[in-house]
């Protein structure tokens, strides 16, 4: 009998060609994922006079430079970015892959419409040339991010050189509270692990309450691994799972399915299988979380108040924690509720899918925004599904601007920035400074959380909005 394997092990060693002396593995490439951003990649190809390997297994869509108060491409001001766009079209066309272009209905952020399309699989080994390519990983795939050289070599051949990353599982037991949600957990594991913590592995999220996730929630968790340092992060399949993919157009079906099914049946990880690292969390006490500083592990409970630098021993990171709050325009002590927002983002492809939007609408539903707001769904298709429920119409009469799929504020385009020294209550996956305009101030939450500051003006815990 083999050794128990982990779900990383078994996806690993089903798409390894071959592995050198020096223990550089040569991988298949099961899903290749581009955006608007791999316009490089392949430029690398036309000068070196190489075709795309396989167009049948190379997916597309305009997501990161793409404006999202219109469809008009001459309202990206900036021509480099404009071209990045419509060379999708063109690539798409010169080499026969799929694009799901600015036009189409199902055109979104890359990590949203994979899982949307069933592209993404259980037990598949998918790279895009974006860091949050670990999105993916919640229907049971490894997913991650690649570089420009790196996407090249896959256009041209299907394959990828890589190390293997050592494995590591967080376990979060009990069962989550009111109002909290994925993005809660994966800020209090990032809080718990620090930001580096996932550093060199592959994370495999278990236990009840990550049982008990949608796919929504679980695509969330996923999709901040990299926040915590981690080259991937998986759930490992389970009926959620299927009945999620069931039906999708690039699933299979019929006898296909079936065969399917009973492979992907396969791939959770073997009981005894060993991890490299094991955390463990308990769920029920995880509470509605944002961050304070600019980094993901500077995230803290919405019932605490800022944390004293003073207070820790670490002469480096009371150091870095120092510099943060200044950044931040904080000061220690202060209690979060009584932090106001200049501005609220709800979007980006940790959490714009159509759970996400009815999470914030449930909030924001027959009350008004106090600041100023914006809605952007994952992709076309949300935000059909989005309008035909109505929820478009409640955020629009609470004062907030619902907007067409992209990545916008996440990564500050086409206008979309929040100014120097604004407070934004923001959905997306990164506080880095200046991650969302020169100067912004940056605080992730939830999107419950985000629609409370824009009711309120200010952070808020979430349950005594839905309580009252």
């Amino acid at each position: 009998m083999s050794h128990p394997q982990t779900l990383f092990d078994k996806i690993w060693q089903r798409h390894t060609i071959l592995e050198r002396e020096d223990g550089a593995v040569l991988l298949h490439v099961a899903r290749h994922l581009v955006h608007d951003g791999s316009a490089a990649g392949f430029r690398t190809l036309r000068d070196r006079g190489l075709k795309l390997r396989r167009p049948d297994r190379t997916f597309g869509t305009p997501d990161h430079y793409v404006p999202t108060h219109t469809r008009d491409m001459a309202s990206i001001a900036e021509a480099g970015r404009r071209d990045m766009v419509t060379a999708l079209d063109r690539n798409a066309a010169d080499t026969g892959m799929t694009v799901f272009g600015l036009n189409d209905p199902r055109q979104g952020i890359i990590h949203v419409i994979g899982p949307e399309q069933g592209i993404t699989q259980p037990g598949l080994l998918m790279v895009c040339g974006d860091s949050h390519t670990a999105t993916h990983g919640a229907l049971g795939a490894l997913a991650f991010g690649i570089g420009a050289s790196e996407m090249a070599h896959v256009l041209a051949t299907q394959t990828l050189w890589q190390g293997k990353p050592r494995s590591m599982r967080v376990t979060v037991t009990g069962t989550l509270g009111p109002a909290v949600t994925a993005k809660d957990v994966i800020l209090a594991i990032i809080a718990r692990v620090g930001a580096g913590g996932g550093s060199g592995h592959v994370i495999e999220y278990a236990g009840p309450a990550i049982a008990g996730l949608s796919m929504e929630g679980r695509l969330t968790l996923c999709n901040m691994s990299i926040e915590a340092g981690a080259r991937a992060g998986m759930v490992a399949p389970d009926e959620t799972t299927y009945a999620f993919l069931k039906g999708r157009p690039y699933t299979p079906s019929g006898e296909a399915w079936d065969q399917a099914l009973a492979f992907w049946r396969s791939l959770p990880s073997d009981p005894g299988a060993v991890f490299d690292t094991e955390v463990t969390l308990d769920g029920s006490a995880i509470v509605p979380m944002l961050t304070w500083g600019t980094s993901p592990e500077d995230a803290a409970p919405i019932t605490g108040k800022v944390p004293d630098p003073a207070d820790q021993p670490d002469p480096e990171r009371r150091a870095a924690m120092q510099n943060a709050l200044d950044y931040m325009g904080l000061t220690a002590g202060t209690k979060f509720t009584d932090i106001p927002v200049d501005r609220v983002f709800i979007g980006s492809c940790t959490n714009s899918r159509i759970e996400d939007l009815r999470a914030a609408a449930a909030v924001v539903k027959g009350r008004k925004a106090s600041v100023w707001a914006m809605v952007v769904p994952g992709s076309g298709l949300i935000k059909a599904q989005a309008e035909a429920e109505g929820l478009d119409r409640i955020f629009l009469d609470a004062g907030i601007e619902w907007r067409h799929a992209g990545c916008s504020m996440c990564v500050g385009m086409n206008g979309d920035l929040v100014a120097a020294g604004e407070r934004c209550a923001s959905t997306s996956n990164r506080n880095f400074a200046g991650r969302q305009g020169r100067g912004a101030r940056t605080h992730l939450v939830s999107p419950a959380m985000a629609a409370a500051a824009a009711i309120a003006g200010h952070f808020t815990d979430v349950r005594q909005l839905l309580d009252a």
